[in-house]
Protein backbone atom coordinates (compact mmCIF):
# COMPACT_ATOMS: atom_id res chain seq x y z
CA UNK A 1 0.00 0.00 0.00
CA UNK A 2 1.51 3.81 -0.87
CA UNK A 3 2.96 5.34 1.76
CA UNK A 4 2.05 8.90 2.67
CA UNK A 5 5.33 10.19 2.43
CA UNK A 6 6.36 8.45 -1.02
CA UNK A 7 4.15 10.49 -3.07
CA UNK A 8 4.69 12.66 -5.81
CA UNK A 9 2.60 15.11 -3.40
CA UNK A 10 3.98 14.98 -0.60
CA UNK A 11 7.81 15.16 -1.99
CA UNK A 12 6.34 18.41 -4.36
CA UNK A 13 4.59 20.30 -1.32
CA UNK A 14 7.27 19.57 0.69
CA UNK A 15 9.23 21.70 -1.59
CA UNK A 16 7.25 24.57 -1.98
CA UNK A 17 8.96 26.74 1.49
CA UNK A 18 12.26 26.15 -0.49
CA UNK A 19 11.50 26.99 -3.99
CA UNK A 20 9.84 30.33 -2.56
CA UNK A 21 12.66 31.40 -0.98
CA UNK A 22 14.67 30.76 -4.00
CA UNK A 23 11.65 32.52 -6.46
CA UNK A 24 11.99 35.71 -4.15
CA UNK A 25 15.63 36.01 -4.41
CA UNK A 26 16.04 35.35 -8.66
CA UNK A 27 12.09 37.58 -9.24
CA UNK A 28 13.28 40.81 -7.29
CA UNK A 29 14.79 42.46 -10.21
CA UNK A 30 12.13 41.50 -12.53
CA UNK A 31 9.16 42.42 -10.12
CA UNK A 32 11.42 45.67 -9.33
CA UNK A 33 11.17 46.68 -12.74
CA UNK A 34 7.88 45.75 -13.24
CA UNK A 35 6.71 48.31 -10.21
CA UNK A 36 9.01 51.14 -11.89
CA UNK A 37 6.89 50.70 -15.12
CA UNK A 38 3.73 50.70 -12.96
CA UNK A 39 4.87 53.83 -10.64
CA UNK A 40 5.46 55.31 -14.34
CA UNK A 41 2.40 54.66 -15.89
CA UNK A 42 -0.43 53.48 -13.16
CA UNK A 43 -2.73 51.11 -14.28
CA UNK A 44 -6.51 52.25 -13.74
CA UNK A 45 -7.68 49.10 -12.57
CA UNK A 46 -6.48 45.31 -12.17
CA UNK A 47 -7.22 42.37 -13.57
CA UNK A 48 -6.89 38.70 -13.39
CA UNK A 49 -7.25 35.11 -15.27
CA UNK A 50 -7.26 32.17 -14.43
CA UNK A 51 -8.61 28.56 -13.92
CA UNK A 52 -8.45 26.26 -10.86
CA UNK A 53 -5.80 26.27 -8.59
CA UNK A 54 -4.40 29.53 -10.62
CA UNK A 55 -7.50 30.96 -9.79
CA UNK A 56 -7.86 30.62 -6.18
CA UNK A 57 -4.65 32.15 -6.31
CA UNK A 58 -5.95 35.31 -8.10
CA UNK A 59 -8.84 35.10 -5.33
CA UNK A 60 -5.86 35.98 -2.91
CA UNK A 61 -4.38 38.35 -5.53
CA UNK A 62 -7.72 40.64 -5.34
CA UNK A 63 -7.29 40.84 -1.72
CA UNK A 64 -4.01 41.28 -1.81
CA UNK A 65 -3.83 43.99 -4.22
CA UNK A 66 -7.23 45.85 -2.88
CA UNK A 67 -5.40 45.61 1.03
CA UNK A 68 -2.45 46.72 0.20
CA UNK A 69 -2.20 48.74 -3.46
CA UNK A 70 -5.42 49.93 -2.80
CA UNK A 71 -6.52 49.21 -6.26
CA UNK A 72 -9.76 47.78 -7.57
CA UNK A 73 -9.15 44.00 -8.53
CA UNK A 74 -11.41 41.60 -10.66
CA UNK A 75 -11.77 38.31 -12.30
CA UNK A 76 -12.00 37.92 -16.57
CA UNK A 77 -13.85 35.03 -17.82
CA UNK A 78 -11.36 33.67 -20.38
CA UNK A 79 -14.63 32.75 -22.25
CA UNK A 80 -15.33 36.22 -22.93
CA UNK A 81 -12.41 36.36 -25.42
CA UNK A 82 -11.97 32.31 -26.47
CA UNK A 83 -15.32 31.55 -27.15
CA UNK A 84 -17.45 35.08 -27.14
CA UNK A 85 -14.95 36.71 -29.12
CA UNK A 86 -15.76 39.77 -27.37
CA UNK A 87 -13.56 42.58 -27.19
CA UNK A 88 -12.67 44.11 -24.08
CA UNK A 89 -12.16 48.01 -22.86
CA UNK A 90 -8.76 47.24 -21.19
CA UNK A 91 -6.83 50.62 -21.55
CA UNK A 92 -5.01 51.28 -18.50
CA UNK A 93 -4.95 48.37 -17.00
CA UNK A 94 -2.99 45.84 -14.99
CA UNK A 95 -4.08 42.32 -16.63
CA UNK A 96 -1.99 39.32 -14.35
CA UNK A 97 -2.64 36.01 -16.18
CA UNK A 98 -1.60 33.14 -13.57
CA UNK A 99 -0.57 29.24 -15.10
CA UNK A 100 1.36 26.51 -13.70
CA UNK A 101 1.89 25.49 -17.42
CA UNK A 102 1.20 28.24 -19.60
CA UNK A 103 -0.33 26.30 -22.21
CA UNK A 104 -4.09 26.26 -21.98
CA UNK A 105 -5.26 27.55 -25.15
CA UNK A 106 -8.29 30.09 -23.61
CA UNK A 107 -6.06 31.55 -21.05
CA UNK A 108 -3.69 32.30 -24.34
CA UNK A 109 -6.25 33.95 -25.99
CA UNK A 110 -7.40 36.13 -23.28
CA UNK A 111 -4.30 37.49 -22.04
CA UNK A 112 -3.40 38.58 -26.25
CA UNK A 113 -6.84 40.14 -26.43
CA UNK A 114 -6.01 41.97 -23.58
CA UNK A 115 -2.71 42.90 -24.65
CA UNK A 116 -4.31 44.08 -27.86
CA UNK A 117 -6.79 46.19 -25.55
CA UNK A 118 -4.50 48.07 -24.02
CA UNK A 119 -3.54 46.22 -20.98
CA UNK A 120 0.16 45.32 -19.34
CA UNK A 121 -0.05 41.79 -19.23
CA UNK A 122 1.99 39.97 -16.39
CA UNK A 123 2.36 36.00 -16.69
CA UNK A 124 3.05 34.33 -13.35
CA UNK A 125 4.02 30.97 -15.07
CA UNK A 126 6.09 28.13 -13.96
CA UNK A 127 6.60 27.29 -17.53
CA UNK A 128 8.93 29.61 -19.19
CA UNK A 129 9.07 29.57 -22.31
CA UNK A 130 4.96 28.57 -22.80
CA UNK A 131 2.58 29.93 -25.10
CA UNK A 132 1.42 32.48 -22.01
CA UNK A 133 4.43 33.53 -21.39
CA UNK A 134 5.43 34.35 -25.48
CA UNK A 135 1.67 36.64 -25.50
CA UNK A 136 2.81 38.73 -21.72
CA UNK A 137 4.35 42.20 -21.92
CA UNK A 138 6.65 40.58 -18.27
CA UNK A 139 6.93 37.42 -17.05
CA UNK A 140 7.43 36.86 -13.36
CA UNK A 141 8.32 32.91 -13.08
CA UNK A 142 6.72 30.69 -10.37
CA UNK A 143 10.33 28.93 -10.54
CA UNK A 144 8.23 26.16 -8.60
CA UNK A 145 10.73 23.42 -10.89
CA UNK A 146 9.13 20.56 -12.01
CA UNK A 147 5.77 19.53 -10.80
CA UNK A 148 4.61 15.97 -11.60
CA UNK A 149 1.69 14.71 -9.55
CA UNK A 150 -1.84 15.96 -10.69
CA UNK A 151 -2.51 18.31 -8.23
CA UNK A 152 -0.90 21.19 -8.15
CA UNK A 153 1.12 22.06 -4.71
CA UNK A 154 4.31 23.98 -4.57
CA UNK A 155 3.35 25.99 -7.94
CA UNK A 156 -0.17 27.40 -6.02
CA UNK A 157 2.24 28.61 -3.31
CA UNK A 158 4.78 29.94 -5.41
CA UNK A 159 1.83 32.03 -7.21
CA UNK A 160 0.76 33.25 -3.73
CA UNK A 161 4.67 34.24 -2.88
CA UNK A 162 4.29 36.31 -6.48
CA UNK A 163 1.36 38.08 -5.81
CA UNK A 164 2.72 39.55 -2.42
CA UNK A 165 6.26 40.19 -3.50
CA UNK A 166 4.81 42.06 -6.54
CA UNK A 167 2.42 44.04 -3.94
CA UNK A 168 4.91 44.59 -1.37
CA UNK A 169 7.63 46.38 -3.99
CA UNK A 170 4.62 48.36 -5.23
CA UNK A 171 3.15 49.50 -2.15
CA UNK A 172 6.91 50.02 -0.92
CA UNK A 173 6.36 48.03 2.17
CA UNK A 174 9.70 46.78 3.69
CA UNK A 175 7.72 45.45 6.67
CA UNK A 176 5.60 43.02 4.27
CA UNK A 177 8.58 42.06 1.83
CA UNK A 178 10.60 41.02 4.92
CA UNK A 179 7.39 38.98 6.09
CA UNK A 180 7.40 37.12 3.07
CA UNK A 181 11.23 36.49 3.81
CA UNK A 182 10.08 34.88 6.70
CA UNK A 183 7.23 33.19 5.13
CA UNK A 184 9.26 30.17 4.34
CA UNK A 185 10.74 29.25 7.90
CA UNK A 186 6.82 29.35 8.91
CA UNK A 187 5.85 26.70 6.68
CA UNK A 188 8.53 24.57 7.64
CA UNK A 189 7.56 24.33 10.98
CA UNK A 190 3.80 24.02 10.15
CA UNK A 191 4.90 21.13 7.56
CA UNK A 192 6.08 19.54 11.04
CA UNK A 193 3.10 19.52 12.55
CA UNK A 194 0.35 17.57 13.52
CA UNK A 195 -2.84 17.40 11.68
CA UNK A 196 -3.56 13.92 12.11
CA UNK A 197 -7.35 15.38 13.82
CA UNK A 198 -8.11 16.44 10.86
CA UNK A 199 -7.04 13.18 8.86
CA UNK A 200 -8.72 10.54 11.25
CA UNK A 201 -11.83 13.19 11.22
CA UNK A 202 -12.49 12.70 7.59
CA UNK A 203 -11.91 9.23 6.72
CA UNK A 204 -15.54 8.67 6.63
CA UNK A 205 -16.84 11.71 5.52
CA UNK A 206 -18.97 13.09 2.77
CA UNK A 207 -19.32 16.43 2.49
CA UNK A 208 -17.11 19.27 4.06
CA UNK A 209 -17.62 23.09 4.40
CA UNK A 210 -14.09 24.82 3.95
CA UNK A 211 -14.69 28.76 5.27
CA UNK A 212 -12.02 31.59 5.14
CA UNK A 213 -12.39 35.17 4.71
CA UNK A 214 -10.64 38.32 3.41
CA UNK A 215 -7.20 36.98 2.63
CA UNK A 216 -8.08 33.46 3.68
CA UNK A 217 -10.68 33.00 1.17
CA UNK A 218 -8.62 31.63 -1.86
CA UNK A 219 -6.91 28.95 0.23
CA UNK A 220 -10.59 27.94 1.44
CA UNK A 221 -11.05 27.68 -2.28
CA UNK A 222 -7.95 25.59 -2.68
CA UNK A 223 -8.68 23.29 0.13
CA UNK A 224 -12.03 22.76 -1.11
CA UNK A 225 -10.72 21.96 -4.87
CA UNK A 226 -8.03 19.63 -3.25
CA UNK A 227 -9.99 17.49 -1.44
CA UNK A 228 -12.48 17.10 -4.32
CA UNK A 229 -9.29 16.31 -6.21
CA UNK A 230 -7.21 14.20 -4.18
CA UNK A 231 -9.75 12.59 -1.90
CA UNK A 232 -12.96 11.74 -3.11
CA UNK A 233 -15.23 14.12 -0.55
CA UNK A 234 -17.36 16.78 -1.99
CA UNK A 235 -16.17 19.95 -0.24
CA UNK A 236 -17.20 23.67 -0.54
CA UNK A 237 -15.91 26.85 0.28
CA UNK A 238 -17.21 29.61 1.87
CA UNK A 239 -16.79 33.33 3.05
CA UNK A 240 -17.47 33.35 6.73
CA UNK A 241 -19.96 36.00 5.88
CA UNK A 242 -21.85 33.75 3.10
CA UNK A 243 -21.75 30.49 4.92
CA UNK A 244 -24.01 32.13 7.00
CA UNK A 245 -26.96 32.69 4.70
CA UNK A 246 -28.51 29.36 2.88
CA UNK A 247 -25.14 26.98 3.25
CA UNK A 248 -25.20 27.27 7.04
CA UNK A 249 -29.07 25.25 7.34
CA UNK A 250 -26.47 22.18 6.53
CA UNK A 251 -24.51 22.64 9.26
CA UNK A 252 -25.75 20.08 11.66
CA UNK A 253 -24.64 17.17 14.20
CA UNK A 254 -21.12 15.74 12.70
CA UNK A 255 -21.05 17.73 9.59
CA UNK A 256 -18.00 18.68 9.35
CA UNK A 257 -16.15 22.38 8.60
CA UNK A 258 -12.91 23.51 8.28
CA UNK A 259 -11.77 26.85 8.99
CA UNK A 260 -8.47 28.95 7.64
CA UNK A 261 -7.94 31.63 9.43
CA UNK A 262 -5.54 34.75 9.76
CA UNK A 263 -5.00 36.94 11.94
CA UNK A 264 -6.61 40.40 10.78
CA UNK A 265 -10.03 42.30 10.89
CA UNK A 266 -11.76 38.97 9.54
CA UNK A 267 -10.60 36.76 12.94
CA UNK A 268 -13.66 37.33 15.10
CA UNK A 269 -16.50 37.09 12.62
CA UNK A 270 -14.35 33.72 11.89
CA UNK A 271 -14.27 32.50 15.28
CA UNK A 272 -17.86 33.56 16.07
CA UNK A 273 -19.49 31.15 12.87
CA UNK A 274 -16.89 28.21 14.33
CA UNK A 275 -18.13 28.15 17.68
CA UNK A 276 -21.53 28.54 16.97
CA UNK A 277 -21.39 25.65 14.23
CA UNK A 278 -19.60 23.69 17.16
CA UNK A 279 -22.69 24.64 19.60
CA UNK A 280 -24.65 22.93 17.11
CA UNK A 281 -22.55 19.96 17.01
CA UNK A 282 -20.89 19.92 14.15
CA UNK A 283 -17.01 18.90 13.85
CA UNK A 284 -15.08 21.50 13.74
CA UNK A 285 -11.59 22.23 13.21
CA UNK A 286 -9.72 26.06 12.87
CA UNK A 287 -5.90 27.12 11.84
CA UNK A 288 -4.44 28.76 14.91
CA UNK A 289 -1.31 29.30 16.21
CA UNK A 290 -2.87 30.12 19.55
CA UNK A 291 -2.31 26.91 21.92
CA UNK A 292 -5.51 28.19 23.89
CA UNK A 293 -7.69 28.31 20.25
CA UNK A 294 -10.79 25.46 20.35
CA UNK A 295 -10.18 22.84 17.96
CA UNK A 296 -7.29 24.18 16.20
CA UNK A 297 -5.30 22.84 14.02
CA UNK A 298 -1.79 23.79 14.66
CA UNK A 299 0.22 26.67 12.33
CA UNK A 300 3.39 28.03 13.35
CA UNK A 301 2.60 32.00 13.33
CA UNK A 302 2.44 33.99 10.29
CA UNK A 303 4.94 37.26 10.66
CA UNK A 304 2.07 39.11 8.61
CA UNK A 305 -1.57 38.64 8.20
CA UNK A 306 -1.10 38.42 4.26
CA UNK A 307 1.31 35.66 4.78
CA UNK A 308 -0.78 33.45 6.73
CA UNK A 309 -2.65 31.60 4.09
CA UNK A 310 0.73 30.62 2.56
CA UNK A 311 1.37 28.95 6.08
CA UNK A 312 -2.07 27.33 6.02
CA UNK A 313 -1.83 25.97 2.93
CA UNK A 314 1.22 24.21 3.55
CA UNK A 315 0.07 22.70 6.81
CA UNK A 316 -3.58 21.48 4.78
CA UNK A 317 -1.55 20.22 1.58
CA UNK A 318 0.20 17.56 3.98
CA UNK A 319 -2.89 16.67 5.37
CA UNK A 320 -4.96 15.96 2.27
CA UNK A 321 -2.26 13.76 1.32
CA UNK A 322 -2.69 11.62 4.14
CA UNK A 323 -6.15 11.77 3.94
CA UNK A 324 -6.57 10.65 0.17
CA UNK A 325 -4.40 7.25 1.13
CA UNK A 326 -6.40 6.74 4.14
CA UNK A 327 -9.68 6.94 1.62
CA UNK A 328 -8.26 4.55 -0.62
CA UNK A 329 -7.25 7.23 -3.49
CA UNK A 330 -3.99 7.65 -5.00
CA UNK A 331 -3.34 11.95 -4.93
CA UNK A 332 -1.10 11.74 -7.58
CA UNK A 333 -3.24 10.68 -10.38
CA UNK A 334 -7.03 11.54 -9.49
CA UNK A 335 -9.43 9.83 -12.05
CA UNK A 336 -10.16 11.78 -14.96
CA UNK A 337 -8.11 14.69 -14.74
CA UNK A 338 -4.31 15.22 -16.62
CA UNK A 339 -1.77 17.66 -15.11
CA UNK A 340 -2.38 20.49 -18.13
CA UNK A 341 -6.15 21.32 -18.98
CA UNK A 342 -6.58 22.64 -22.24
CA UNK A 343 -9.80 24.34 -22.47
CA UNK A 344 -10.85 26.83 -24.98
Amino acid sequence: MLKPNETKMFHEAGESADAIARQLVANDGIVTGLVDKLKAAPPRFIVTCARGSSDHAATFGKYVFETQVGLMTASASPSISSIYHSKQQLDGALYIAISQSGGSPDLVRAASGAREAGAHVVALVNVEDSPLAKVADTVVPLRAGPELSVAATKSYLCALSALVHIASRWKGDEALYSALQATPAAMRATWAMDWSALVNGLVGANDLFVVGRGLGLGAAQEAALKLKETCGLHAEAFSSAEVKHGPMALVGRDFPVLFLTQQDESIAGIREVADEFATRGAKVWVTSSDPAQAHRLPVAAAPHPVCAPLIAVQGFYKAANALSIARGHNPDVPPHLNKVTRTV
